[in-house]
């Protein structure tokens, strides 16, 4: 009886585990999305974004975030790399995939990575936040013109999909982007367990 009543406590009072994959092509903004989130989520600091190298394998960053323990992987966007991605996909409740909206001339490869995660049988029911960073460059494009040129409305009647512009550097609009996300993965990480 008394592990009965342990296991229905611990039940109550346990949190959540999400995972969360970081992707995108490599000088996107993922490690210093992953490292501003620490300061924002956490109250620590995390690497200042000017001694941020590129990532050549992954970054993880534990949190809590809604009422969840959010586990974050920031895996490395170089070509070589993008081939290992799918290794993370199966344990995966949530996908951000950064894009660098500054840089038009990587959108091609951009569409091309993004579609090739929507694809991915692992990745079925995860949602997907894409974020639209480096909002704080001239040239960047909005939410609306990346979410055009990535034809989200095509997708979203198959996909949990959000467009959602930021500036990791910044901070700005970085919160909200990655609390929408967990609160769609939560869901998702319960009905695993």
């Amino acid at each position: 009886m008394f592990s009965l009543l342990a296991g229905f406590i611990k039940y109550l009072f346990s949190k959540t585990e999400v995972h969360v994959l970081i992707l995108g092509l490599d000088h996107a903004g993922k490690t210093t999305l992953l490292e501003q989130s620490k300061g924002i989520f956490r109250k620590v600091q995390g690497i200042p974004p000017e001694k941020i190298t590129p990532t050549v394998g992954l970054n993880v960053g534990k949190m809590d975030i809604e009422g969840c323990f959010v586990i974050l992987w920031d895996l490395g966007g170089q070509v070589r790399m993008r081939s290992i991605w799918d290794k993370y996909y199966a344990d995966a409740h949530g996908v951000v995939f950064v894009l660098d909206a500054a840089d038009v001339g990587r959108f091609e490869e951009a569409k091309l990575a993004f579609a090739s995660i929507l694809d991915h049988e692992d990745l079925g029911d995860v949602p997907v936040l894409l974020f639209a960073n480096k909002q704080d460059l001239p040239g960047a494009l909005s939410e609306e013109d990346v979410a055009e040129s990535f034809e989200i409305d095509r997708v979203l009647r198959h996909r949990v999909i959000q467009v959602h512009s930021c500036s990791a550097l910044t901070c700005e609009g970085l919160e909200s982007g990655v609390r929408w996300l967990v609160q769609e993965a939560k869901g998702l990480a319960r009905k695993l367990d």
